[in-house]
């Protein structure tokens, strides 16, 4: 009987390791299949863009258009190369701006908007205002901001901060409407205070809709960074090394400039969507992306 409690040990603990290695190997045929997936998303972006810069460069020589009016990418791609560090220099000038405004501005608007969500009075006073906010021009904005701030790098936050707190604060009461009545009622049936409901319902449902926010101000506050460098920086920055190449009728360098740009702008905008879906994974878009 002893030998027989012990072959059953035996023949349960093979049992196991077997279920154990399947699910290894489930697992790892999902990573591979997730990874297929994704490589197969990229695979036609990248394809069409070889064409199209293929194309840019045919009918550029063909034609003989100046360099000047749209230089080829070849010649885009070596000025880029010998530019470097100055636009490593450029770069990091920007991105101090950037970086330091988005923050300011996306915090200040997330906490602003729990403020309003909790004051009908702030509500119906200062939502409106988003509207207005959002109508003024950037090129009436940034040179007061480098008047108030100075020419150096607070100056470009101070801006971004305009671009992206309404946004996110439109964006964020909006999301923490979205928990059903149904919802509510069960956090009071249970006896939850008010706090208790917003972090555990409230903001875990606004979660998409701060994320939307966060997406749509990555390229707000690019462009808010770079614009407000047109009206007075430091010799160094995207927007000031534009406007200077502009008027040397440098314009490869101005589109290695625009090249470093977008390459910032959608690894920062890729960056917040991977944070996206590790965070909201639970989403039903997610869900259904995955399926």
């Amino acid at each position: 009987m002893g030998r027989a409690v012990r072959r059953g040990g035996a023949v349960g603990g093979v049992g196991r390791t077997d279920r154990a290695r399947r699910a290894a190997r489930r697992a790892a045929h999902g990573v591979r299949a997730m990874i297929d997936r994704r490589l197969a998303d990229l695979v036609p972006p990248f394809l069409f863009g070889l064409v199209i810069l293929a194309l840019w460069e045919l009918v550029v020589r063909a034609a003989g258009v100046p360099t000047i009016i749209l230089p080829a990418p070849s010649a885009i791609a070596a000025r880029f190369l010998v530019s470097i560090p100055t636009l490593a220099a450029d770069f990091w000038q920007t991105i101090k701006g950037l970086l330091a405004g988005y923050i300011v501005g996306c915090g200040s608007g997330l906490v602003v908007a729990i403020l309003v969500d909790r004051s009908d009075f702030l509500r119906r006073g200062l939502l409106p205002m988003g509207n207005l906010v959002s109508a003024l021009p950037i090129v009436g904005i940034a040179p007061i901001m480098v008047m108030w701030f100075g020419f150096d790098w607070p100056s470009k936050a101070a801006v971004v901060v305009v671009m992206t707190f309404f946004p996110m604060l439109v964006n964020t009461v909006a999301g923490l409407e979205s928990a059903s009545p149904m919802e509510r009622d069960l956090m009071k049936t249970y006896g939850a205070s008010d706090w208790q409901t917003l972090t555990a319902l409230r903001l875990p449902a606004a979660l998409p809709f701060i994320f939307n926010a966060l997406k749509v101000n990555t390229t707000l506050a690019m462009i808010g960074a770079i614009v407000a460098e047109f009206f007075g920086t430091p010799i160094v920055g995207m927007g000031f090394r534009i406007s200077t190449e502009v008027g040397h009728l440098g314009i490869d360098m101005v589109w290695a400039t625009i090249l470093v740009a977008a390459v910032t702008g959608s690894a920062f905008y890729g960056l917040v969507a991977a944070i996206e879906r590790r965070v909201t994974f639970w989403h039903p878009s997610f869900r259904a992306k995955g399926a």
